[in-house]
């Protein structure tokens, strides 16, 4: 690679502040990215190629700087950069840790986090993307190549932020995706990047990530003789059609050949399905209406993590699903052994206007996001964690992490106060007052 920078070489901050020169990380369509050191601090620089480098990507960069990052998970652009030895300029950013993959790996199964981890990156993806609409900006290129996820906790990284912009102000931009994320409209030149596609294409990212698949590529695709611009146009743009549409068989996943969607799809509840069935009917036509919000995804997602419960034959992570409980009277036997899954205790927790389940598993933990209604999508620390009794294994608690004392009262109609890092034995029927909302143990 022919680089733009220099090891060692010095590149002055609009914050009067330098950074040198480390090494080149690599390069992409605008420029090189680089490792450089910040007062003895690592940083990513990225340098725009000379083409690249115009008066309106280096005023849009001050803007965004000026905007500051909607959360920790954009590696946000920190500060503008210059050097009198070359032409151009560049910005730093937060460097990227090395433990952190591409979601790319997740979808070639060369990293494989447990579905609670996964499910913990798109919760924070729906949250991220949340944050940053709600500033009045548009990521125009959501998609494999902006998001990187660390497999061991689920959290995120997105990258590439150079390129947001105002919403509604993106008509003349060069960005307008990526293909097979590209909303129809923005593959049909009828509009350009908005809030909007940008929903869009967050589906698809949180479809490929659940079901290691894309959701319009089934047997139109794999009938394709010739995968050429005309057939991309009309397969994501001019005749689009979701592979599990609940009126059109049309477009169905083939056996043998597009496995994976099937095998997904088959595992996750019903209420997620449907979700995605919305994103990719309705969705796909009436951009203003039709499509899913970043908010009904993280609750969605948060419900999905919270219905959690393993096999306890093989330990693979199962899914309760209350429609089918309904319906059949029993969940579908685990997928990965095909025995029959135990339910295990669970907590049907009451807010005002919403109800919460969550499964009691060996590890799990309560956050504010259950029990406190004003602070709501709050997994910043737990307040509560199911643990086991220390002299008799086959009892189980529930431990007050928090700072609160519980009211708890049995179906005897007995009162108990659990104070801090006291622990309650799980029952059916107990009832516990958390302080704002009220939680009933089901067995």
């Amino acid at each position: 690679m022919n680089q733009l920078l220099k090891h060692n070489q010095i590149i002055q901050l609009n914050n009067h502040l330098t950074c040198t020169v480390q090494e080149c990380l690599g390069g992409g369509g605008q420029g090189e990215v680089y490792k450089a050191d910040l007062n003895g601090s690592e940083v990513a620089l990225k340098w725009y190629f000379p083409n690249q480098a115009t008066i309106e990507q280096q005023q849009a960069l001050a803007e965004l700087i000026q905007k500051n990052a909607p959360n920790d998970k954009f590696l946000w652009p920190l500060s503008l950069a210059h050097c009198s030895e070359v032409k151009g300029f560049g910005y730093i950013m937060p460097l990227r840790p090395a433990h952190y993959k591409s979601i790319a790996d997740l979808i070639t199964r060369r990293v494989e986090p447990s579905f609670y981890h996964l499910l913990t990156a798109t919760m924070q993806l729906a949250d991220s993307f949340l944050q940053l609409h709600a500033k009045g900006l548009c990521y125009q290129d959501i998609s494999f190549g902006n998001v990187f996820i660390d497999p061991l906790n689920g959290n995120i990284l997105i990258c590439d932020n150079d390129n947001v912009t105002t919403n509604k102000l993106s008509e003349n931009s060069p960005i307008m995706g990526t293909p097979r994320f590209m909303a129809p409209e923005i593959v049909l030149g009828t509009a350009a990047p908005s809030s909007e596609s940008d929903l869009f294409s967050l589906a698809v990212l949180l479809f490929y990530m659940l079901m290691l698949h894309h959701p319009l590529e089934g047997k139109k695709e794999a009938d394709i003789k010739c995968f050429d611009l005309p057939a991309m146009n009309k397969l994501y743009g001019q005749e689009p059609v979701f592979i599990f549409d609940p009126v059109d068989e049309s477009n169905r996943p083939v056996a043998g050949y597009q496995d994976n969607a099937q095998i997904y799809w088959d595992i996750y509840p019903q209420f997620i399905k449907d979700l995605f069935s919305k994103a990719f009917t309705s969705g796909l036509h009436d951009p203003q209406h039709g499509r899913v919000r970043e908010s009904e995804w993280r609750a969605a997602l948060a419900k999905l993590r919270d219905s959690l419960l393993y096999c306890q034959h093989c330990g693979a992570e199962n899914f309760y699903d209350t429609e089918l409980l309904k319906t059949q009277g029993q969940l579908s036997p685990c997928w990965a052994c095909a025995e029959t899954v135990a339910v295990p205790p669970r907590i049907l927790i009451q807010h005002t206007n919403l109800a919460m389940i969550v499964m009691l598993n060996h590890d799990t933990q309560l956050f504010p996001h259950h029990l406190d209604p004003y602070r709501y999508y709050d997994f910043s620390y737990p307040v509560a964690k199911v643990n086991q009794h220390p002299t008799n294994p086959n009892v189980w608690g529930l431990k007050n992490l928090s700072q609160t004392t519980w009211s708890v009262s049995a179906e005897d109609g007995t009162l108990k106060a659990i104070a801090a890092g006291q622990s309650i034995t799980l029952s059916a029927g107990l009832s516990i007052h958390f302080g704002t909302v009220h939680g009933q143990i089901r067995v």
